[in-house]
């Protein structure tokens, strides 16, 4: 009998680092198990590099998300970590970093492991950037793509760079997601490979051909020199040119693919199945059937787009901009206003106490549109709040409100009509870390979906990561 094959998984998402080690199990009903896993927050938020950003830019320090990283790795247990054949990479999709091609980072082989740390490497500007504008999004060139660019778009970011601060560009030779970069660095490939999947996100990449925009870049002065090549999701990138922890040298790395598709990966057992995930933004994703092919041309106002998934499919998504971070905004402002009346409270007091309010407060007429970053295809819409009357400005009215606009407002997106016309009677597998400590959003949820909502089903980008590589090798042995 075959050894089993064990993978480990890596997710570098917004907030959170998350790395998971995953062995095939045949004799499990879902055919692995995760030996182990762990979790550290990245806390990576910094001013931008460029003062003309503006106060809507979004960055984060690559060292302190490499920092959680190492977290991860120590925090697993070492004899797992020595079975580990391959690694799979996955992260927050469409942001942008830029590094020196062979000094992005330097390795250090003494102390209690072998770790990489970052090196000549740009601040990561995420998916949350919002220093393009409507005006400045439309003075660019039309993609050949089905998608549209928005802000936070790493091709986007590099146009307002190339007029903003093309300087800043002269400095670096490479470019790439935050999981790119973490494997190039492992592998010390001499160029970035990226997948398919991380490309669309980026803009000004058609999915059919699987070719960037490379004329059209180039006659608006675009520096295409920094797209990375493009490769197969979850194809081996690379070997490991150092020992990592434990990891040995020489394992391989797989190119690294979008937390959509990972977490969407991780828990869709079945092609009907839509995936609902509330985090920091929201997503609900559909498998599309074999052979569909979406639009040759972006609708710029169109709430569903397109991604690429795996074998040539696609996913729908509805990815809404506000989720859990509304949430979060709320309680925010709260605090802040009994701070200013003179009153210091813990922001996690006041998250666990405005839900236990609206748990007991189970209707209410107002509402409440929560789009406070706009939404992509509606970028300069707003929130708002109407039918307010004097009986329902209870915490427990307005929390329940705003939860139930967060669905609602997904609702408009993406009707749930919609997904049974796709896929029958599908059900909805349901998670992410907003929706799993928050009850109220669960029972909003519960109260729009027509048919089966099943939760406790973990979405777990950096599991997806690790089995979409998993099942690419088994398949690989057993042809």
């Amino acid at each position: 009998m075959a050894a089993p094959s064990v993978t480990l998984g890596i997710d570098l998402g917004t907030t959170s680092v998350k790395a998971a080690v995953v062995e095939d199990a045949p004799g499990d009903p879902s055919g692995f198990v995760v030996l182990a896993s762990c979790v550290r927050a990245a806390r990576a938020e910094v001013a931008a590099q460029s003062a003309a950003a503006g106060p809507q830019a979004q960055e984060q320090d690559v060292n302190r998300i490499i920092q959680a990283l190492n977290e991860c790795l120590a925090a697993l247990p070492q004899q797992q970590l020595r079975k580990v054949c391959a690694i799979g990479v996955s992260g927050q999709m469409h942001g942008i970093l830029f590094w020196k091609t062979g000094q992005g980072c330097e390795w250090t082989e003494g102390g209690a492991a072998p770790v990489f740390k970052p090196r000549a490497v740009s601040h990561l500007v995420t998916w949350q950037d919002g220093r393009c504008s409507s005006g400045f999004l439309a003075s660019l060139p039309q993609p050949e793509s089905h998608l549209n660019v928005a802000t936070g778009f790493g091709c986007a970011t590099i146009f307002w760079l190339l007029k903003n601060s093309p300087e800043f560009l002269k400095s670096y030779d490479a470019a790439g997601t935050i999981h790119d970069y973490v494997v190039a660095m492992l592998c010390g490939l001499p160029r970035p490979l990226m997948s398919d999947q991380n490309a669309a996100s980026w803009g000004y990449f058609n999915t059919r051909s699987q070719t960037w925009n490379l004329e059209i870049l180039r006659a608006s002065g675009f520096p295409t020199h920094l797209l990375p090549d493009i490769a197969e999701p979850a194809s081996e990138a690379g070997r490991t040119s150092h020992a990592w922890f434990e990891i040995p040298k020489g394992t391989q790395v797989g190119v690294a693919i979008g937390d959509l598709q990972a977490s969407v990966y991780s828990c869709m057992t079945k092609r009907t199945d839509a995936v609902l995930n509330i985090s920091t933004s929201v997503q609900l994703a559909a498998s599309m059937p074999s052979g569909f092919q979406p639009a040759q041309t972006p609708d710029p106002a169109a709430p569903v787009a397109y991604f690429p998934y795996f074998d040539r499919t696609y996913l729908a998504v509805a990815a809404s901009l506000n989720g859990g971070n509304v949430l979060a905004t709320f309680v925010h402002m709260l605090v802040q206003w009994m701070a200013d009346l003179g009153l210091e409270v813990e922001e996690s007091t006041v998250y666990s106490r405005m839900i236990q309010a609206a748990v007991r407060q189970r209707d209410t007429c107002l509402t409440i549109t929560p789009t406070v970053l706009g939404e992509r295809h509606l970028p300069d819409q707003l929130a708002s709040v109407t039918r307010i009357s004097s009986s329902d400005l209870s915490l427990g009215h307005v929390t329940r409100a705003l939860c139930r606009g967060i669905v609602q407002n997904l609702h408009s997106m993406l009707p749930f009509q919609q997904l049974k016309e796709w896929g029958g009677e599908a059900g909805v597998v349901s998670s992410g870390s907003a929706l799993s400590r928050n009850e109220v959003l669960k029972q909003e949820v519960q109260r729009a979906f027509p048919f089966l909502v099943s939760f406790g089903q973990d979405v777990d980008a950096a599991v997806g990561a690790a089995l979409v590589l998993l099942q690419r090798n088994l398949n690989q042995k057993k042809s």
